[in-house]
């Protein structure tokens, strides 16, 4: 027995070394699992106490038989007396209970380690491995020992759980992807715990939130990265189409040109990572009519009136402009209000009547826009969406046709 009882030691002080947890921690888990397992064994009338010795790792058992009168106010025993009750073969059932309380503590013991190493970086982008894929959820490997959960359930199903994969997004082993890191589950929390949490991940990351758009600009725009140029505001419908609204801090710089990079090259790479979903790059403006007129990108606006009061915005566009501002299923409309947050009503030239423009074009709060766009056509016929700089025809981008 005293073989048995010191090689039970010895596999618990090894595990302590190897996964860097307090040997004394385990010892003491152990102890009080041991304790409730021999109350039902020994059939106790009392509770029971087991102490491990930390040099022999000899096992005894005691029950707490009280001692004394109990408390007037709330009936418990402050005092007790130790009976030995120690059976023979302790150390074999003690071997047996060992095996669960220590896959029970490795466990929590690896989800509090990976909570105090990630805590710290919700909003973080990284890089994991898909491992593999359920109905509900895939595990992403980012490093030895450290998975993360990317959730996709149906929301009608489990309404008080996440969907953060596009629509239209399926993932094979081994694929790599760029996630953002929205959750770190902490092991001490009194909050309501997700369904199965012990056996999922205690990491949860997104490809939907919107602050992804953002880390990829970080990655391929210096500007960005180096806070020359500042993302002001993101509306994303995630895995079809997003608007994101730009300022460069330097006024010789054009921020727009800055994301778009030469020939498209640095948004196209933003573009490729979210898996073609369109990407529509605009200028910020702390003008809300201006903003509100390039956030409609690309549909061309020829006035724009602000009620401030009630934070609404009335644009009139070219009648072959309404489809294009409105969009497929008004999604161009529903995104520029999302980024700009002024509910925005649009109407077309020819149904405000020809009065009423001349009002909007003399009223102090309303902006005419027919020339603010850049001027270059491409050998397709399509005309620059982006907004032309200041005393200039082109964007940063074309600004090279002015030479």
């Amino acid at each position: 027995m005293a073989e048995e009882e010191l090689s039970l030691i010895e596999a618990l002080q090894a595990l302590a070394h190897e996964r860097k947890i307090d040997e004394f921690y385990i010892i003491e888990r152990l102890e009080e699992s041991l304790a409730k397992s021999y109350e039902r064994i020994l059939d106790l009338e009392y509770d029971a106490k087991v102490t491990i010795d930390r040099q022999t790792g000899r096992i005894y058992v005691f029950e707490l038989v009280p001692v004394g009168e109990p408390d007037e106010e709330t009936g418990e025993y402050s005092e007790f007396e130790e009976r030995d009750v120690t059976p023979e073969g302790v150390s074999r059932i003690a071997a047996q209970n060992a095996k669960s309380v220590i896959a029970s503590i490795v466990r929590d013991a690896t989800r509090k380690s990976i909570y105090e190493e990630f805590s710290d970086r919700v909003g973080d982008l990284i890089t994991g491995t898909v491992l593999q894929g359920t109905p509900d959820f895939t595990i992403i490997k980012i490093r030895d020992g450290v998975e993360a959960e990317l959730p996709h359930f149906d929301q009608k199903r489990n309404p008080q759980e996440r969907n953060e994969r596009p629509a239209g997004e399926h993932y094979r082993h081994n694929q790599r992807l760029k996630l953002l890191i929205i959750e770190v589950r902490d092991p001490d929390s009194d909050a309501p715990r997700v369904r199965g949490e012990h056996t999922r991940p205690s990491i949860v990351v997104s490809r939907t939130h919107r602050d992804l758009i953002k880390r990829l600009f970080e990655i391929e725009v210096p500007e960005i990265y180096d806070g020359i140029v500042e993302v002001k505001s993101i509306a994303r419908e995630p895995g079809v189409r997003s608007k994101v609204a730009v300022a460069s801090r330097e006024p010789n710089l054009d921020p727009v040109g800055a994301c778009v990079g030469p020939k498209g090259s640095r948004v196209r790479m933003v573009v490729e990572e979210l898996r073609n979903e369109r990407v529509d790059v605009i200028q910020w403006s702390d003008d809300p009519a201006a903003y509100i007129a390039n956030a409609l990108s690309p549909a061309r606006v020829t006035n724009v009136t602000i009620d401030a009061e009630n934070h609404h915005a009335t644009v009139v566009v070219p009648d072959d402009q309404l489809s294009l501002a409105i969009g497929k299923e008004g999604q161009n409309a529903r995104l520029a209000a999302h980024l700009t947050g002024w509910h925005i009503d649009i109407k077309p030239a020819s149904f405000m009547g020809e009065s009423l423009i001349e009002n909007v074009e003399a009223d102090d709060e309303a902006e005419s826009f027919d020339d603010e766009f850049c001027a270059h056509v491409s050998e397709d016929g399509v005309r620059c969406r982006n907004h032309a700089r200041e005393g200039s025809q082109f964007c940063g981008v074309h600004a090279f046709m002015e030479e």
